[in-house]
């Protein structure tokens, strides 16, 4: 049976095309044809999509959780309850990510995401994980837990080669003693080396890059600016992410990390194939306002979640965005004033490229994987479609969650 989406906007890498449809087979994209072009027989599912927008599915490569779930909650059901959370709102592949904490409890929790990574259904594909911490700057930690934040050990980073097929993504602070071999032994393993949480200087930051790092997590959050040392100025991560065209940045584009003026500074100096959008999301992700947890259930930080963002109790700093990735795209386009491909493309084909899935997902053309989105104008969904199959129908499902 083929399962065809007609009277779409479709959007592709290359261009926008009105009164188009998706041929879908199995979970795998067959063909994209102007409606007038189609033809179907009677053993076809053909759903009218309305006009509406058809897109590649949102690809989140930084989300703690979301639906009232952490990914480190402690459970498969947790996992998987987190990564479900999003795919109403268009995410069809998620990196879960961790926060600093114990290796004990580090060791617990990948073991559970290599389980819900093999058993999630109608869900987003989990690509694997994301470690952020613990080897980070004690000056630019932000929301990450100082109790376990520390340098690289090589004892400690080099068990991670027992996850090769599942730690995708690792965030660091490079100018931490260790911290440039470790990002050679990652980068050589295929982990992709992010730097974040930092207060390095550009030549420390040049020189993370030339052992491997590329990529600066969430850009503007957790790191140095121009200091000064004695009586000199020095450029920060922050203007060494601008000046150095080899790393792509992550953009929080919920509308409360970064105002209006700041999202246009970044889209103009990186463009729209250096940035990807992402959620950042913690477990008050569609949930409603007022106190939470980041991290596990067992060891997390106390947060409140107010004027649509997770802060500390104290309100001295951000704990992570409520943010789902229809909003990242919707602020982009309606904030930012960012034309809808671009914003699309920073929530699909840039991470895809980025996690080195571009070849099956991030674009909608024949031979890609089936992770579809459709959304009307105010970037709103209406469907969501994971390697073929329907796992969010505006028309019939309940988000569960508040949007």
């Amino acid at each position: 049976m083929r399962r065809i989406l007609k009277n779409g906007t479709i959007i592709t890498p290359i261009r926008t095309a009105e009164h188009s449809s998706v041929i879908i087979e199995g979970d795998t994209i067959t063909a994209i044809v102007p409606d007038s072009e189609l033809e179907t027989c009677e053993t076809d599912e053909v759903i009218d999509v309305g006009g509406r927008f058809i897109t590649p599915g949102f690809i989140d490569i930084h989300s703690h959780g979301g639906g009232g779930h952490d990914f480190m909650d402690g459970s498969v059901d947790a996992i998987m309850g987190a990564a479900r959370s999003h795919v109403c709102f268009g995410t069809t592949t998620i990196l879960p990510t961790t926060v600093t904490s114990t290796w004990d409890e580090l060791d617990s929790t990948l073991a559970q995401f290599a389980q819900a990574q093999a058993e999630i259904e109608l869900g987003p594909n989990i690509a694997g994980v994301h470690l952020e911490g613990p080897y980070f700057s004690m000056e630019q930690r932000g929301a990450q837990d100082p109790r376990y934040i520390k340098t690289p050990d090589p004892s400690e980073y080099r068990r991670v080669a027992e996850y090769t097929n599942l730690v995708k993504r690792w965030t660091i602070a490079p100018e931490l003693p260790g911290a440039l071999e470790m990002g050679r032994f990652l980068s050589e393993r295929g982990i992709l080396c992010s730097i974040g949480h930092s207060n390095a200087i550009y030549e420390e930051v040049v020189a993370a890059v030339e052992s491997g790092y590329s990529l600066v997590t969430h850009l503007f959050s957790g790191m140095s600016s121009v200091r000064r040392i004695n009586a000199y100025r020095y450029a920060g991560v922050l203007e060494s992410a601008f000046l150095l065209d080899d790393l792509t940045v992550e953009v929080i584009a919920d509308g409360v990390h970064l105002p209006k003026s700041l999202l246009q500074l970044t889209y103009k100096v990186k463009g729209p194939n250096a940035i990807c959008l992402v959620t950042d999301s913690m477990r008050g992700a569609g949930m409603p306002e007022g106190e939470s947890i980041l991290g596990s259930l067992s060891d997390g930080q106390k947060v409140i979640i107010e004027d649509g963002v997770a802060k500390l109790l104290d309100r001295s700093a951000f704990a992570g965005s409520v943010c789902t990735a229809d909003r990242l795209v919707r602020t982009m386009v309606k904030v930012a004033e960012v034309p809808l491909s671009d914003a699309v493309r920073m929530a699909t084909l840039t991470p895809a490229k980025v996690l080195g899935l571009h070849h099956r997902k991030g674009k909608l053309a024949a031979g890609m994987d089936a992770d579809i989105v459709v959304f009307d104008s105010n970037i709103d969904v209406f469907l969501v479609l994971v390697g073929g199959q329907v796992c969010f129908d505006a028309n019939s499902m309940d988000r569960g969650v508040n949007a």
